[in-house]
């Protein structure tokens, strides 16, 4: 984290290094910066896509993206490791290159190191329960669990934590949608 001199803007996002090997995001004015992910957080990554790319190669229902820019207001963009959105959003939300709203569902793996955890967990559930996103996945690998959260009333509440590898995560906010979470730690052992 940055220490906060002034409240930044999209503008001051899109004007920010790209391919310098961090991630530059903006939350409520405030910049966040953090390195590239190693191999386990790439390999969780890749699992879900290809369980989301199955899934929605048979229902074509939506499109997931990774490392997406999304924008939520004129002082937060972000950049979730995954976010599926539906089509009937497609028209509202792409514009341009980025995101510009929130999607269906948005999906954090949590990196090693206490400042990523609380990122993931604090502030960008509290950006994204703001901005309206229907459902939020915390995905910690050190751990092996999945922390899902749901709208209700307006506000991202925890619906579950899945701990055990026989478990079925499905979503709320995709219909349909399920895999067993043994799938999505599929690789990387404890």
């Amino acid at each position: 984290m940055i220490t906060k001199e002034r409240t930044l803007t999209i503008a001051d996002w899109e004007a920010m290094p790209h391919g310098d090997g961090n991630r530059y995001e903006i939350i409520e004015g405030e910049l966040f910066v953090s390195c590239s992910p190693g191999l386990t957080h790439q390999r969780v990554v890749s699992n879900l896509l290809i369980s989301f790319g199955i899934f929605l190669e048979k229902n074509r229902i939506g499109e997931v993206l990774t490392n997406a820019g999304v924008i939520l207001s004129k002082s937060s963009g972000v950049i979730p490791d995954i976010v599926v959105f539906l089509n009937e959003q497609s028209d509202t939300i792409i514009t341009g290159d980025r995101l510009t709203g929130p999607p269906a569902l948005v999906i954090e793996i949590v990196s090693p190191g206490y400042a990523n955890s609380r990122r993931d967990r604090m502030d960008k559930l509290r950006l994204y329960s703001k901005h309206g996103v229907a459902e939020y996945w915390i995905v910690d690998p050190g751990n092996l669990t999945v922390e899902q959260y749901i709208s209700r009333s307006s506000s991202l509440k925890l619906n579950q934590i899945l701990q055990r590898e026989e478990e079925r995560l499905s979503s709320a906010a995709i219909p349909n949608f399920s895999c067993l979470l043994s799938q999505v730690f599929k690789r990387i052992g404890k």
